[in-house]
């Protein structure tokens, strides 16, 4: 089976039916034996990619320090490539199951560029680590929580996401026309240790709200 992932436009996030559709192919595929064998294999070139994603963690390190560290001449790079240059992202939460969850939307930009850096370098590590899945995955109680952002450098997109946070979590990143997938097991979860906590800090909730429903309703965060 062939795993779909879809770019979220610079401007505008996908709407819920849209990434719904992306996110069930996704946690689909992660049932069936070798799926993991056509996403653990990077896109031509992109070694390069695979080695550029920051520290998985802000701790310790500023903004100012952060923009430091971006490597000259990389004004143009995108993707993984880019996780220095990152000052802003926008996430969305997406719920897909109707019935008996009822969640309030939640939509939010972080503006705090060391937030930001990590949480990109953290879905960086988990696709740069993706291993082949054989076998039956046991995969823990799936609440249809998912997560779809854009990553940009002021005005300039760098790379889109989805990240399936309950169930058998999974990371999608698509920068210039290229996606990488992964399931976040073995490797990957072991490259991306704190990819729960950066997403949590980047939304500003508890670390146990991102997998987790939520009641009631709303809409919190800035837009961009």
């Amino acid at each position: 089976m062939e795993l779909m992932a879809h770019g979220v436009r610079q401007n505008t996030m996908m709407s819920p039916r849209q990434v719904r559709g992306t996110v069930l192919a996704v946690l689909l595929c992660s049932a069936l034996a070798g799926c993991g064998s056509v996403t653990a294999s990077a896109p031509a070139g992109a070694g390069a990619s695979s080695s550029a994603p920051a520290t998985s963690s802000a701790q310790g390190s500023s903004p100012a320090q952060a923009a430091s560290s971006a490597p000259a001449g990389a004004a143009s790079a995108t993707g993984c490539a880019s996780v220095n240059q990152a000052t802003s992202v926008t996430v969305h939460r997406l719920i897909h199951l109707v019935e008996p969850t009822r969640a309030g939307t939640l939509t939010k930009t972080q503006h705090n560029a060391a937030l930001v850096r990590a949480l990109f370098g953290q879905l960086c590590n988990a696709v740069a680590h993706a291993t082949p899945v054989k076998g039956i995955v046991h995969c823990p109680a799936d609440f249809g929580i998912s997560y779809t952002g854009t990553f940009y450098d002021g005005s300039r997109t760098l790379a889109t996401f989805i990240y399936g946070a309950t169930g058998c979590q999974i990371v999608s990143i698509t920068a210039d026309g290229k996606t990488r997938t992964a399931m976040v097991l073995g490797a990957a979860a072991a490259a991306a240790p704190k990819l729960r906590d950066d997403m949590a800090a980047v939304l500003e909730v508890p670390r146990l709200a991102i997998a987790q429903p939520a009641s009631g309703s709303g809409q919190s965060g800035a837009t961009k």
